[in-house]
């Protein structure tokens, strides 16, 4: 049985992180990510004390089917940035089991010379069993991680088809990752994923996979000129690189560079965060109503008779959804 830290002062997190010590940056994420009410409001206090220093950072979100290289891509480009000088943080959601709830957090084992480097911080949080596979804190662990100094931050997803629009909705540039083969690049990744990219990535184009490497990115190229633009002033493109080798990293920083000047010179890049800042506060909005009406005494009492209803099918989902909201909005209207 693990023993938990006691809760530092505000004063103590806030002045640990701003000054990037480790530990206090680490306690101060497994605050965020409590959910012990308490907890919830310290938690709050230190966001908003601490989001004068947020903003600055570069976030990028980074996806692909499950063994496209994330890991290894990320190690190379989180290396190649801090050997420019920049600090990066690396924030990778990772699966929660659906049968037992747990997860991995294996990442710093993945990422073995960036786990090393004074100059990177490696944050594993499960998803939580989440909508999308999203953790449920990373947009505000992204916000410590700006105040503490980092230059970068990394946000890896668990895979294609769980949660990019999710994670698309809290960083500046979307990348998605491809397989090189002909024909491959296409697999396991929608068309709806490809709408969400700044830019696609064909990995592991090295060695045999070079020349396999080479037809995938033609015919991504061409299948992205029937795609709409998702930004107004940025047309997505396509890459070639590889995690293992390094070939077409710096080409490939330079477009999220180029991105995010072209986006800052137009205005978007304001807009855009503004926007996500607006979407935000609705998720936490539907997140913290489905806990009230979860929790509601009204809701608990009706709740097991519905849901055996619904599932021995005497009663719709409709009709029983709409008992419980009739319930818990007879409670609300009583308070």
């Amino acid at each position: 049985m693990s023993v938990r830290r006691p809760r530092l002062a505000l004063a103590e997190y806030e002045r640990g992180v701003r000054a990037c010590e480790r530990g206090v940056l680490a306690q101060a994420v497994t605050l965020i990510e409590s959910r012990d009410p308490a907890d919830g409001v310290l938690a709050q206090q230190l966001l908003t004390a601490l989001l004068p220093a947020t903003g600055g950072a570069h976030r990028v979100g980074i996806t692909g089917v499950p063994g496209v290289g994330k890991s290894t891509f990320i190690d190379e480009l989180g290396m190649r940035l801090v050997a420019a000088g920049k600090r990066v943080a690396v924030l990778a959601i990772d699966p929660s089991s659906q049968v037992s709830g747990g997860s991995i957090l294996g990442d710093k084992t993945r990422m073995q010379r960036l786990a090393l480097e004074p100059a990177a911080f490696i944050r594993p949080s499960p998803s939580s069993l989440s909508p999308g596979g999203v953790a449920r804190r990373t947009r505000e662990t992204m916000l410590l991680c700006e105040a503490a100094g980092f230059d970068v931050v990394l946000v890896e997803t668990v895979g294609v088809g769980q949660g990019e629009t999710a994670v698309a909705d809290i960083v500046d540039f979307f990348l998605v990752l491809a397989l090189p083969g002909a024909g491959d690049e296409l697999q396991g990744i929608k068309k709806g994923v490809f709408e969400l990219a700044d830019a696609l990535a064909v990995n592991k184009a090295d060695g045999d996979g070079a020349q396999r490497a080479r037809l995938a990115l033609s015919e991504l190229r061409s299948a992205l000129r029937y795609l709409p633009r998702r930004r107004p002033s940025w047309p997505t493109r396509a890459v070639a690189i590889s995690g293992l080798s390094g070939a077409g990293m710096d080409e490939l920083w330079a477009l999220v560079e180029e991105h995010r000047r072209t986006l800052a010179a137009t205005g978007e890049l304001a807009l855009l965060r503004a926007e996500q800042q607006r979407t935000w506060m609705w998720a936490l909005i539907r997140e913290r109503l489905e806990d009230r009406f979860r929790r509601a005494p009204a809701v608990v009492a009706e709740l097991a008779r519905l849901e055996a209803a619904v599932q021995a099918g005497t009663l719709t989902s409709t009709a029983a959804a709409d008992e419980l909201l009739a319930v818990y909005d007879d409670r609300a209207s009583g308070d």
